[in-house]
């Protein structure tokens, strides 16, 4: 009969220590998930703050090629035949 509660006893404390590594994974997946989470925050101000500056970026290129630099000036006549274009659609809209 001893052999058995032995046996139990050792079902127990195995159970047990199954059951501690299990709560210790959970604590330790709940805190990844946090860092993965604030990383993801972190990644997505990033892309924001490098849209703005890349923004600021082509409207110093923008500006620089109208003060008469050589470079770009071809893409800022695009851009600006491009605004031309948008504000004659926007006055034909308004006339109709």
């Amino acid at each position: 009969m001893s052999n058995i509660e032995d046996i139990v006893d050792s079902l127990e404390n195995k159970i047990s220590k199954v059951l501690h590594k299990v709560e210790l994974l959970k604590q330790a997946n709940l805190k990844l998930t946090e860092e993965l989470d604030t990383s993801k925050k972190e990644i997505q101000n990033q892309k924001l703050h490098i849209a703005e500056w890349e923004e600021k970026y082509d409207t110093l290129k923008m500006a620089n090629s109208i003060l008469g630099g050589d470079e770009n000036k071809r893409e800022t006549k695009l851009k600006i035949n491009a605004l031309i274009r948008d504000i004659d659609h926007c006055i034909a809209q308004l006339s109709d």
